[in-house]
């Protein structure tokens, strides 16, 4: 089973919204049975608080089913648990190589990396543009399971 967590700022916007993203994207592939995919905070601003209503709104938009999810806060044991690490953008990840003590598997990703960018995925709690997000968070998503397909052949 390949494992992914999604890890933004707070987990109730970017990481809560790639989460049901992938678990969408696998299940169109009828993959599910081969993925364990959750998300979590690097910081505890909004640990126990369900998805943004942008993120369930703009996922509903699109169709695509939000995942059930309160937010968590990362933890050093996570590095154990997970084959891949994906942040959105750079200062989630280096909270990340802060709270899991570095990546010595090189297990740590930042999502537009997938999709051909060293960009970041804008923030919408401060950008409002949740469209935007979405783009990006589906690109990453696309690649990052083709990346892994890619892997497993």
């Amino acid at each position: 089973m390949i494992k992914v967590l999604f890890i933004c700022h707070g987990n109730i916007c970017r990481s809560t919204m790639a989460q049901s993203v992938m678990v969408y994207l696998v299940t169109q592939q009828n993959l599910s049975h081969a993925f364990y995919i959750d998300s979590a905070a690097t910081s505890r601003e909004e640990i126990g608080n369900p998805p943004h209503y942008g993120t369930v709104a703009k996922l509903r938009q699109v169709g695509i089913p939000v995942i059930p999810h309160r937010a968590v806060q990362l933890t050093k044991e996570d590095y154990a648990k997970y084959d891949y690490l994906i942040g959105m953008d750079s200062a989630n990840i280096r909270n990340m190589h802060r709270i899991l003590g570095g990546d010595p598997e090189g297990k740590i990703y930042k999502l537009p990396t997938f999709a051909g960018s060293g960009s970041d995925i804008a923030d919408p709690w401060y950008t409002g543009n949740f469209d935007e997000t979405y783009d990006d968070v589906l690109a990453g998503c696309q690649g990052l399971l083709q990346h892994i397909l890619n892997q497993s052949k």
